[in-house]
């Protein structure tokens, strides 16, 4: 090839525009007890897009694991009962959610489900007796948790025990979102555990986000076709271990200490994440026809729930398959 040539098409490609570099980039890593995985589509290298996603989950993480020894949660678990604690806007925010959900849900959102719930060790496979259950459960009640002025919290019950594991990767999710955002990222997939976020659409066309079959984790119940739009699915088989025949799962009833039976699988669509989170696993807890009624008086949200005996059932703005 004559070298004047050459020289012509090496600079015909240098100004051609950079969307013709453009690729899907993917990547994963845990936190948050669980898996975080990302698929985006730039111009750019995404490695420091990924680098911030990691950097503000784990600093989410710190912040409000019960299991983290530091974080403020952890703090507030510790000394809340003994004098007010000052805390930062951000968990202050989280914690006035929560209790907004724990209204709308006449209960059935409580974030002192812990005062019960951390006695399971789902790793270990080990439940309290009955006796030591029924004294914490004396303790889940989330009018115990005052918020007073100035970022400050207290417990009224030196028995209550917080944890945010309902809203908080609800939460993680609209602010990896909005880093995305800030970036100039137009479609991406962004999930953690059960909660995920579809921005924008799959190159022309929606994205096809499954919801896992409770009984077989190598199966898809349903896949959805997805856009601009918050999913959560809370299912019995995320963290759970069976006991005399029994699934003890984490979805914990705050009425009786003990893991929500009625079903096994709930997805709640709509525009947040944190929102998304609060209604999947408030109607776990609430049962599909109270789960049912509550979504249908919701604005722009949707449910699919899928019960004991593998019979789905859907919210009234959604048309079931044929």
């Amino acid at each position: 090839m004559p070298r004047a040539l050459l020289s012509a098409l090496l600079l015909f490609s240098s100004l051609l525009p950079h969307s013709a570099l453009a690729q899907w980039q993917q990547h994963q890593w845990d936190v948050m007890g669980t898996r975080a995985s990302v698929t985006l589509w730039s111009e750019q290298d995404a490695a420091p897009l990924f680098a911030a996603l990691e950097k503000e989950m784990s600093r989410l993480n710190i912040l409000l694991s019960p299991w983290v020894e530091d974080s403020e949660l952890a703090k507030v678990n510790r000394l809340a009962a003994s004098e007010a604690q000052t805390i930062s806007a951000e968990f202050y925010a989280l914690l006035e959610k929560s209790r907004d959900y724990y209204q709308l849900t006449g209960g059935a959102f409580d974030i002192s489900f812990a005062s019960a719930g951390h006695l399971y060790d789902y790793r270990e496979g080990t439940s309290p007796d009955e006796e030591t259950l029924q004294e914490a459960t004396r303790h889940i009640d989330a009018s115990n948790i005052q918020l007073l002025p100035a970022n400050q919290v207290r417990f009224t019950d030196p028995g209550t025990t917080i944890d945010l594991g309902g809203i908080a990767k609800g939460y993680a999710i609209d602010q990896g979102i909005d880093l995305l955002k800030r970036a100039g990222i137009e479609q991406a997939w962004l999930s953690l555990g059960g909660d995920s976020y579809v921005l924008g659409d799959h190159r022309g066309r929606p994205w096809g986000v499954g919801i896992r079959h409770p009984r077989d984790k190598d199966a898809i119940a349903m896949r959805l076709p997805l856009s601009d739009i918050a999913m959560s699915t809370s299912g019995d088989y995320q963290r759970y271990f069976i006991s005399k025949g029994e699934r003890i799962h984490h979805i914990i009833s705050p009425e009786t200490g003990k893991s929500a039976g009625e079903l096994v699988s709930v997805t709640i669509l709509t525009e947040k994440s944190i929102d998304a989170d609060a209604l999947s696993t408030s109607v776990f807890v609430l049962g599909r026809e109270k789960g049912l009624a509550l979504i249908n008086r919701l604005a722009n949200t949707s449910v699919i729930i899928i019960d004991q005996q593998g019979e789905v059932y859907y919210s009234d703005d959604l048309v079931p398959p044929e």
